[in-house]
């Protein structure tokens, strides 16, 4: 925003009208408002804030319509403001008038007029002034939008009130705070950071809260690897915490890595002994199965000995009946040959009966 020219009539102490040419001033880059206490140096800025928003900063903003108004004006003039500026590329003229009581025109006493509100936009091809509203509200948020401040930001922000400014350079750090704290209204950054200590007292005590489960797993480690590994001596919430476990629980990894390979090989050779036990086992067995073959053999060997006269015996006795089987056909015939001569042989002599052990 960029200020051009400020016309004030009847305003603040100035009871004629006044005009401020900004472009003058503003022409070597800074300018310096200064005077007496009363000079008006004040009531410029009021100036330029009423006629952007229609009130004034401050304390001044109550009663604003009469108070406003100079107590040398004439009674017939009009308290009025006029600003000239360009902002976002556009120069604007705004005319604001507050309420007024003037003289009547006919008879005794005063009337009131409303207040009256005017925006102009200046173009920039023909130079000529073009209205654009009348309305109180209409104007208000258009200039608003074209600034992208609130009356209390544009008051905070752009027009340090002098008397607290003063006391600014000359407080102490507190009471600089509270000024500055008061003049930009930084409550909403107090509820920020209010906001953030929560927060921060929140993740805090998740942090405690995971450092204790850190711990407790720590400790559970520490009774796997069998007392290989030792928990580090740090409460939750104390720095490192985390990285103190983790180098423990990684020594106590390495040594268990140790441990299981020293088990594998135990192992294996274990299993390499339980091996070479079974065929041995295996070998015995068979040994065993094989000897008691033997001895069951030599009972039946011994058995078949006791039995080997018995079998002799049966054998000629065998054999005298294979051959007394070769001889019976003819004892036979020699038996009917002598039943056919009554009783002898051939030679007239009896014949004697043939028994079965003669056969």
């Amino acid at each position: 925003m960029r200020l051009h020219r400020l016309d004030m009539t009847a305003f603040g102490p100035f009871g004629s009208t006044q005009s401020v040419d900004f472009g003058e001033l503003s022409a070597a880059g800074l300018f310096l408002l200064h005077g007496p206490t009363g000079a008006g140096k004040t009531s410029v800025l009021d100036a330029v804030c009423y006629a952007l928003y229609g009130s004034v900063p401050g304390a001044r903003q109550s009663g604003q319509g009469m108070t406003l108004r100079s107590d040398h004006a004439a009674p017939g003039v009009r308290t009025e403001v006029t600003l000239e500026l360009t902002v976002a590329g556009r120069r604007l003229e705004i005319t604001r008038q507050p309420p007024w009581e003037r003289p009547k025109k006919r008879g005794t006493g005063t009337t009131l007029d409303k207040a009256q509100t005017w925006l102009r936009e200046r173009d920039a091809a023909s130079g000529a002034w073009k209205d654009l509203s009348r309305s109180h509200q209409e104007i208000g948020e258009e200039i608003t939008q074209l600034l992208g401040m609130s009356r209390e930001q544009f008051c905070q922000v752009v027009l340090l009130p002098q008397g607290d400014f003063a006391r600014f350079l000359r407080a102490d750090a507190e009471a600089r705070g509270k000024l500055l704290g008061r003049l930009f209204d930084t409550r909403r950054f107090a509820d920020v950071e209010k906001r953030l200590a929560e927060r921060r007292r929140a993740a805090e005590s998740r942090v405690r809260e995971g450092d204790a489960d850190l711990l407790a797993d720590a400790h559970r480690m520490q009774q796997a690897a069998g007392g290989s590994m030792e928990p580090p001596e740090l409460t939750p919430g104390e720095p490192g915490l985390a990285e103190a476990v983790l180098s423990a629980a990684a020594v106590a990894r390495s040594t268990a890595r140790e441990q299981l390979t020293a088990a594998r090989c135990r192992l294996a050779t274990a299993e390499s002994a339980l091996a070479d036990a079974g065929r041995a086992l295996d070998a015995v067995r068979e040994r065993d199965r094989l000897q008691r073959r033997f001895a069951e053999a030599r009972e039946r060997a011994d058995r078949l000995r006791e039995r080997s006269g018995a079998h002799q015996e049966a054998r000629a006795r065998m054999e005298r009946a294979r051959k007394a089987g070769t001889v019976a056909p003819a004892l036979e015939l020699r038996d009917s040959a002598g039943a056919e001569h009554g009783g002898t042989g051939g030679s007239g002599r009896p014949v004697a009966p043939v028994t079965a052990a003669d056969r």
